[in-house]
């Protein structure tokens, strides 16, 4: 087959924070001293990264770490792996990691990093040699107590192993706790792999109790089908929804009866795409997932995917953004002006950050949660902010999007005044 990149994106996920963020400061009325230091990340550091290939030749990468706000603790925010990665989409990540912590009430700032890189053309000696070379570059500004890096795209508990070693090699003792999202036998924590999807399945069904659709048989699509959307979708089929329509890079299948969600997770583990799977029908592309006239849309993908070329294609009732900044700020508004009920991404996909906090307390406490602990405790977080953001959109007359912004972004300026910053 052809493999076309159906994901391509437009440029702007860091306009698209900015605009969110410059109309949440305009609602709160900030003083321009605050607004200007909250919308300036603090550090950035861009690095030269050597792949060393198997063979011997050497290929340089470029490696970024942006530090956006620390006022309300170390930073805190995933590293990614991907030939899209650029300074831009790491500013906006980054943002965007800070509102999400502020929202879910947890002692972290926002930060993210990445590396220009695709690794499905390493082998994994190669990435190890990669991630190594990455940590000796941005080492100075990372650490248990500075910022905690945690797995993102193309990153996973492997790649945290990597860096823990790296990073306690050069300290010259054990470091458990400059990542997280580590193997169960490094300090990890129970429930961290599919941590971020179980948060995207616990607020979907709270958004769909909400809009009164709480029957079974609620029909979803889901937009990107790695860690997250094939998490997403398979605790979605296990609460008794009908997931009709998936899609990954390579592009989308669609069964109007339901998917087998366990069995296209199998298709895909032995092929490596949903491309093919004999179950369904396919799309003609993996964006028709998108136009599809279901209860609920999950675009778990990457950033831009809805925008305002495509925004009125949509046809689901609720939306629930599994990935980071799926839905520009101007198809968002259009969203919103269209009555549906928009879950945003700092509040749907925080359950990996919240888990990732929770590995955080139990390395300090020593003690070890079980899976059902961690869910519970993942839940009830969930839950409480959920509440919190539609009794604060209720009051203010604004969709969830606004109010969760400004929930998050009071915080951090509640935060930075308290310190002295921003005047």
């Amino acid at each position: 087959m052809t493999v076309v990149d159906v994901f391509e994106r437009t440029s702007g996920p860091y306009e698209d924070a900015l605009t969110r963020y410059r109309a949440s400061a305009d609602r709160l009325a900030l003083e321009p001293g605050v607004r200007s230091v909250l919308q300036h990340p603090r550090r950035e550091m861009s690095v030269a990264v050597p792949l060393v290939r198997d063979d011997g030749r050497v290929e340089m990468l470029t490696g970024h770490r942006v530090q956006h706000n620390l006022a309300r603790g170390p930073g805190k925010g995933g590293i990614r792996y991907s030939p899209l990665v650029d300074l831009n989409e790491i500013r906006a990540l980054a943002m965007w990691m800070t509102w999400k912590c502020a929202l879910l009430d947890i002692p972290y700032g926002g930060a993210k990093g990445g590396v220009t890189v695709d690794p499905s053309t390493c082998s994994a000696d190669e990435l190890e040699r990669v991630t190594r070379n990455f940590v000796s570059g941005i080492g100075p500004i990372i650490g248990p107590d500075t910022d905690i890096p945690a797995p993102d795209v193309g990153t996973d508990e492997r790649t945290m192993a990597w860096i823990m070693d790296a990073f306690s090699t050069t300290a010259g003792r054990a470091v458990p706790g400059v990542v997280t999202g580590k193997p169960l036998a490094l300090g990890g924590s129970q429930g961290r792999v599919s941590a971020t999807a179980h948060g995207v399945a616990h607020v979907a069904d709270l958004a769909l109790k909400h809009v009164g659709m709480n029957h079974g048989g609620v029909t979803v699509a889901v937009h990107g089908f790695g860690n997250v959307g094939a998490w997403t979708a398979t605790l979605l089929h296990q609460a008794g929804h009908r997931v009709v329509a998936v899609a990954d890079r390579f592009g989308a299948v669609w069964n109007g009866n339901g998917l087998d969600v366990p069995d296209l997770r199998r298709h895909v583990a032995e092929t490596g795409s949903v491309f093919g799977y004999g179950k369904a029908d396919p799309l003609p592309t993996a964006d028709a997932v998108l136009g599809l006239e279901v209860d609920l849309l999950v675009p778990a993908s990457v950033e831009r995917i809805i925008h305002e070329g495509n925004v009125r294609q949509v046809r689901a009732n609720v939306i629930v953004e599994g990935a980071n900044g799926p839905i520009t700020a101007t198809a968002g508004d259009m969203l919103d002006d269209a009555g549906v009920l928009v879950v945003p991404d700092i509040l749907a996909n925080a359950g990996g950050v919240v888990v990732s906090y929770f590995e955080w307390v139990q390395a300090q406490q020593g003690l070890w949660w079980s899976a059902d602990e961690v869910r519970s405790r993942l839940d009830a977080r969930m839950t409480d902010v959920w509440r919190q953001v539609v009794e604060r959109a209720s009051a203010d007359g604004t969709g969830l999007r606004a109010a969760a912004m400004d929930r998050a972004v009071a915080r951090v300026a509640e935060a930075c005044v308290a310190r002295g910053l921003g005047h």
